[in-house]
């Protein structure tokens, strides 16, 4: 399997609008995230989590051609907001893309993009033609591909994350129940959220993000859903 991240980025994205931060004024390549998501390839399919409002510039950046699914964490904008730009794979494909969620953000899904999930007789409609598909905590199969959804707090509300074979994906969440964490036993890679060093009441701060990740024991773990006061060269020498 090979992955990619899309964008690694807090909801404002790095460089924010009008700051003259450290971070935000920063030369340093690795200092400018887009917002997050994350693109998974297999011989045999291809899926994203998530939609970033750069989604667009991201699938040209990673030179994306194909996209089998789409996986939400939740309905955030900065999760959802670039779905329109699935449209280009609908037509490269010449078929509709399923995307899977749990039943509130599928609803809340249907509800902002309505016109990508009716069907319209007009082969001229310039749009995303999608399916949607309700999960929940179940593990599920995409191509033969099982994914596993893994429920996550994101303060008080309840997302999901998603663990692929010996891969685990776990953005904007602020803490995780003991049958998540029995689920992501045997990592490989881990990507977990780790938003600022300060406290935030729906994401894991760095310390508790490290906590997560020593407890979770993958061989590998990435933080994602950085926001301005972490620079990377300080954290990662």
């Amino acid at each position: 399997m090979k992955i990619s991240f899309l964008g690694t980025g807090t909801s404002h994205g790095i460089p924010m609008i009008g700051c003259n931060c450290k971070v935000c004024q920063s030369d340093d390549p690795k200092d400018k995230r887009t917002r997050c998501s994350v693109h998974m390839e297999t011989d045999s399919v291809s899926i994203v989590i998530d939609t970033a409002p750069e989604f667009r510039l991201q699938c040209l950046a990673n030179n994306i051609t194909n996209i089998d699914a789409v996986l939400f964490t939740h309905t955030h904008a900065d999760h959802i907001v670039g779905l329109d730009d699935i449209r280009r794979f609908c037509a490269i494909k010449k078929s509709k893309i399923t995307c899977y969620s749990y039943a509130k953000a599928i609803q809340s899904l249907q509800k902002m993009f309505s016109y990508a999930f009716i069907d319209i007789n007009q082969s001229y409609s310039e749009r995303p033609k999608l399916n949607a598909r309700i999960i929940d905590d179940k593990p599920f199969e995409i191509e033969g591909l099982e994914i596993i959804p893994l429920e996550l707090y994101h303060g008080q509300e309840i997302i999901f994350g998603y663990r692929i074979g010996t891969f685990a994906y776990c953005t904007d969440c602020s803490a995780i129940p003991q049958k998540t964490f029995d689920k992501l036993k045997g990592l490989d890679v881990l990507v977990l959220d780790a938003l600022r060093y300060t406290p935030h009441p729906t994401h894991f701060n760095l310390e508790q993000a490290l906590e997560a990740a020593e407890r979770i024991n993958a061989k590998t773990t990435y933080l994602t859903h950085i926001a301005h006061e972490i620079k990377h060269s300080e954290l990662t020498p």
